[in-house]
């Protein structure tokens, strides 16, 4: 028998139900964060981006993707935080939200969680007014904390892509 057969049940294990999520979590700074799963096309490493003009300041600019023009934006600029300076652990997440695909630069993917959805609790009141909209909730496990990234809140409007 496996430690997980003996593990008693916690108030979240809805798994006679079959009701997880799985996720992705990454490092950015000394900061873990994560998306779902089923929002993440490919992981790639690092790769010099072509900047473009007239663009914000989180956005690294654009990479070839087998042949399509990929926006690569910097997810620790973009949430307030220290730019990443890439190095050979950085990679980029290629994320599509609805019809967009776009590439989020982060120091290293961590881990792929299983979780059931009431895992997630809600940001604290105390958090600024753009932390609360850019992280979903966070997620308490092996004694650490991970902030659910709302992706549809952090992607630039698509505009801002086609500048």
């Amino acid at each position: 028998m496996t430690s997980a057969m003996n593990a008693p049940m916690t108030a979240y294990d809805n798994t006679a139900t079959g009701d997880q999520i799985e996720l992705i979590s990454f490092h950015i700074s000394d900061q873990e964060f994560c998306v779902d799963i089923m929002s993440v096309r490919e992981i790639r490493g690092w790769a010099p981006a072509t900047p473009l003009p007239q663009t914000p300041a989180y956005m690294r600019g654009v990479i070839n993707l087998r042949g399509a023009v990929l926006p690569i934006m910097d997810l620790a600029q973009r949430l307030g935080l220290p730019a990443i300076e890439p190095s050979a652990r950085s990679v980029i997440i290629v994320i599509k939200e609805g019809e967009r695909l776009i590439g989020l630069l982060v120091d290293a993917v961590s881990d792929i969680l299983t979780i059931n959805p009431g895992m997630i609790q809600p940001t604290p009141d105390v958090a600024c007014a753009s932390v609360r909209s850019f992280v979903r909730g966070l997620i308490s496990i092996e004694g650490r904390m991970i902030s659910q990234v709302a992706l549809e809140r952090v992607l630039p409007e698509q505009e801002a892509l086609a500048a």
